[in-house]
């Protein structure tokens, strides 16, 4: 498997804190890397693709020690991945020479009724305005209202442009649900955004990775009754690997 950006990050997280991370599931003997129950890691099916996109995950200080966390499982698919914990007033150095390296277009990932100056907005169809440069998506990753807070209160973002998604579809996340069932967990939205971006085999290929993430974090669930035969792993391994 490749370790990436986010189980960097995580692992920090983990070596400087001073109790352990206690919430619903704690008692499960996770993964340290795909963070499912050990007894169903699914490391060893981490799939990659070759992209002509970079992505960025900006995760809320509450969202980087989340087992159901699906930002992460970007990073699993785009080898071009990084992943940062969000600081509205002192951003990592690495952060922001990121943002402003000279080979990437960043684009922020959030819905239009959030911006202000619609000027901002752009749309798939306008790649053509970013003069080459590899489009570097920002995914901003955790709750709703974290999420805002996020996008209105740090300066740094406050100039680049931003993608808005529409959905067809509600969301089909259930291991955790928002207030508002039409919001999208950070995997979903990003495979639209790498569809609707000229790459449905990267979309297609997310989508089926986060199905299988589902599918095995449930299994640990007491309460829920799932087939231990796994069909959705099953499904991605029998996949057409030359469609990715």
């Amino acid at each position: 498997m490749r370790i990436h950006a986010f189980h960097r990050l995580l692992q920090y997280r983990q070596s400087i804190a001073t109790k352990p991370f206690k919430a619903r599931g704690a008692k499960v003997n996770r993964c340290t890397y795909c963070q499912v129950a050990k007894q169903y890691c699914i490391c060893e099916h981490q799939p990659s693709i070759e992209s002509k996109f970079a992505a960025l995950i900006i995760l809320s200080e509450n969202e980087v020690c989340k087992p159901s966390n699906t930002g992460r499982l970007i990073l699993d698919v785009i080898t071009d991945g990084h992943a940062f914990q969000w600081n509205r007033t002192e951003p990592q150095s690495e952060l922001i020479d990121l943002i402003n390296h000279a080979e990437y277009q960043p684009i922020i990932v959030f819905p239009e009724e959030y911006v202000d100056d619609k000027q901002r907005l752009v749309s798939s169809s306008k790649t053509s305005a970013f003069n080459n440069k590899k489009p570097l998506f920002i995914f901003l990753d955790g709750s709703w209202r974290e999420a805002r807070k996020m996008f209105r209160k740090s300066d740094y973002l406050s100039d680049l442009p931003v993608l808005s998604i529409k959905p067809d579809a509600l969301s089909n996340y259930i291991m955790r649900k928002s207030d508002n069932d039409a919001h999208l967990a950070t995997v979903e939205v990003a495979s639209l955004v790498f569809g609707q971006y000229g790459e449905p085999g990267t979309e297609k290929l997310l989508s089926s990775w986060f199905e299988v993430f589902k599918e095995t974090y449930m299994m640990s669930k007491t309460r829920y009754s799932s087939d231990p035969t796994r069909p959705v792993l099953t499904s991605f391994l029998n996949r057409d690997k030359s469609l990715d």
